[in-house]
């Protein structure tokens, strides 16, 4: 699985971005997916997390009410909605798919895609 994201940019606090994360082959609809972030200097964390099947959402405590994940397994695509940004969640934001590993947990992921910069201003 290859997984390519997409929709970073510089975006001024309290806007909008959609980061999307296009994946390639034809078993997409099989794995979790996953939005993970990198600030400098600070470890990969969790943001959301969208299962395989049942579609249910897990989110981080910093970003629930205002990130909304979803997917569209026809596209092969998963989409991450992010509003009412704030300078903290400037960062390197990652895709990633999980194929049986939980989708809560860097370790649980096998693929990874190589990151979108979304940068908020003050």
């Amino acid at each position: 699985v290859q997984l390519v994201e997409s929709g970073g940019g510089l975006v001024q606090a309290g806007g909008s971005l959609r980061l999307s994360c296009a994946a390639s082959g034809r078993t997409f609809s099989s794995y979790s997916m996953g939005w993970f972030r990198q600030a400098p200097g600070k470890e990969r964390e969790f943001v959301a997390a969208i299962r395989r099947g049942s579609w249910i959402t897990y989110y981080a405590d910093s970003v629930k009410g205002r990130f909304t994940i979803s997917r569209d397994n026809y596209r092969n695509t998963v989409f991450l909605q992010m509003n009412s940004l704030k300078p903290e969640d400037t960062a390197v934001y990652y895709c990633a798919a999980a194929a049986n590993g939980s989708p809560l947990h860097l370790s649980g992921y096998d693929y990874w895609g190589q990151g979108t910069q979304v940068t908020v201003s003050s």
